[in-house]
């Protein structure tokens, strides 16, 4: 492969003013994920240390390999739920390195509410059992939780529990599950580490319990303590749900990285061999070519270029349908097919793509789908295009195609377009955002100016004068809506990506991401449904 070269001009003002931008973004990106890092008010985290523990993300560092990286996944879930706990909610997961081995790890945050679970956590704790399945990846949670948050408990409880439905298909999967309890595991927390493969109790610490004190009195009249209902010994020389007691935190972290070393996990389907080329452009350029102004067009080429090993990419049919742009190149070393956008989506890009989907499957690649587009093309030639079936196939092709795919929204992801792009409805392992992105049916002023022509053509049909000025004001309040809710915050915190990134640490996250992928077996297809021709 050759390596692409760059047109753009660093020392340009267009340049200089979306780097500007940019910064401006990954500063209030900075300043939300500082709010995923907390993890309870000062007197909770040192009532903890006074009692001998460790705040959850001590505990996560310590039970991952030294340096490993760690992909931590969903920080910002819940950042803008009114009445939440909070960016990230109780719980720190994601993906690194136990015993030299991939592992999915979730540390609860009891200095935060008690650990116990609101409405977007709990949804964060779904999606992580969704990619852990998924990747085929051993569970390792640290456990500290008070359960559901009562006043949250009719948005839980007809959804919580699929994660323990979820812990028990992925032992049946051969994922196993361990949980370390180090404090409170009550009513529904209690099925965590009694639905896991393997289950460690801290001493003197540990209370797993379906009812505590206070709720046994009540239905039974029966007094008990702590320690009598739910403690570590109790459970580990009576009830035999804990395999084994520790004697503190770190031997409870110590014996779940022993236990990792006999757990069965797949080697790699594939692991990159010789010297990893770096790309020959800086990462920190791409603050100054991705435009923090999404109306504002660019080559994704530029972006591919400093995020390829080496910056090369072999361009498919780049003659072709040129808003899409289609190639094969390597990150980190990993082979990996890319589509991305340079605009709406003609008859022609879709046709491209859906053939660029099918030959990765035929060689057993996986894809890559860089979010910039408004959608389709409308309009009466381009209906007479086949617009419509045209954009089928290539939707066909991303629904069918069994090769994993990642996501990344760096601009605009509007209409069918998200869909055809592979968005969140369709399933891909991994989908990340960058702060700039948006996601909606279309543009905020396209969005209000098809309600104006709605609300003049009603007001046409009973006969009545249309009011410009009110107009004017339910436009603008339209406007303002859209954009608030196809903002990069909104869709973080609604769990629609799962993490914003900072664009110079693309490559990272996506070589890491490639990793988790080829830990198994990659095998495409060579069936679809009917494409309409």
């Amino acid at each position: 492969m050759r390596p692409l070269k760059s047109k753009i001009n660093p020392n340009s003002q267009q340049f200089k003013d979306n780097y500007a931008e940019m910064q401006d973004l990954l500063k209030e990106l900075e300043e939300h994920m500082e709010k995923s890092r907390f993890q309870g008010k000062e007197k909770y985290q040192q009532r903890a240390r006074d009692r001998g523990k460790m705040l959850a993300r001590e505990r996560l560092e310590l039970v991952l390999d030294r340096d490993s990286p760690f992909l931590e996944l969903l920080p910002l879930a819940g950042l803008q739920k009114k009445g939440g706990f909070g960016a990230g909610g109780t719980n720190v997961s994601g993906i690194g390195l136990v015993q030299g081995k991939l592992c999915m790890v979730n540390s609860n945050v009891g200095t935060r509410k008690g650990g116990s679970i609101d409405e977007a956590t709990n949804f964060k704790a779904l999606r992580i059992g969704k990619i852990t399945e998924e990747n085929r990846l051993p569970t390792i949670n640290l456990v500290e939780s008070g359960g559901a948050n009562l006043p949250d408990q009719a948005k839980i409880f007809n959804y919580g529990g699929e994660a323990f439905r979820q812990i028990s298909r992925r032992s049946k999967m051969g994922l196993p599950t361990i949980s370390v309890v180090f404090g409170n595991a009550t009513a529904g927390g209690a099925y965590v580490p009694g639905m896991s493969d393997f289950a460690i109790f801290q001493k003197q610490a540990a209370k797993v319990f379906l009812a505590g004190p206070p709720l046994v009195k009540m239905a039974t009249n029966e007094e008990a303590t702590d320690e009598e209902l739910g403690g570590a010994e109790m459970h580990s020389r009576v009830s035999g749900v804990s395999d084994y007691l520790a004697e503190d935190e770190l031997d409870g972290i110590r014996i779940a990285r022993e236990l990792m070393q006999f757990i069965d996990t797949s080697t790699g389907s594939f692991v990159p061999q010789g010297p990893i080329k770096e790309p020959i452009y800086p990462a920190d350029e791409i603050l100054g070519v991705v435009p923090a102004n999404i109306k504002k067009p660019f080559d994704v080429r530029e972006l591919i270029m400093r995020i390829s090993d080496g910056s090369e990419f072999s361009d498919f049919k780049p003659e072709y349908g040129g808003t899409m742009v289609t190639g094969w190149t390597k990150i980190h070393g990993y082979p990996v097919g890319i589509l991305g956008n340079n605009g709406v989506i003609f008859s022609e890009s879709a046709n491209k793509a859906a053939q660029f989907i099918q030959l990765s499957n035929k060689n057993n690649i996986p894809l890559l789908f860089l979010h910039n587009t408004t959608g389709y093309m409308v309009g009466k030639a381009y209906e007479e295009g086949g617009i419509i079936k045209n954009g089928a196939k290539l939707i066909n092709a991303v629904s069918n195609s069994e090769v994993p795919h990642l996501s990344l929204m760096i601009g605009n992801s509007y209409g069918a377009g998200n869909y055809g792009m592979n968005g969140r409805s369709y399933h891909p392992r991994f989908l990340f955002a960058y702060p700039n992105s948006k996601v909606g049916v279309m543009g905020s002023e396209q969005l209000a100016g098809v309600m104006e022509i709605i609300q003049r053509g009603s007001a046409k049909a009973r006969g009545v004068e249309y009011d410009v000025q009110q107009g004017e004001m339910i436009k603008q309040m339209l406007i303002a809506e859209a954009e608030s809710k196809s903002s990069a915050w909104y869709s973080t915190s609604e769990l629609w990506d799962d993490g914003l990134m900072d664009p110079r640490e693309t490559r990272n996250f996506l070589g890491f991401s490639l990793a988790i992928l080829y830990n198994q077996e990659i095998k495409g297809t060579e069936g679809y449904g009917v494409f309409r021709m």
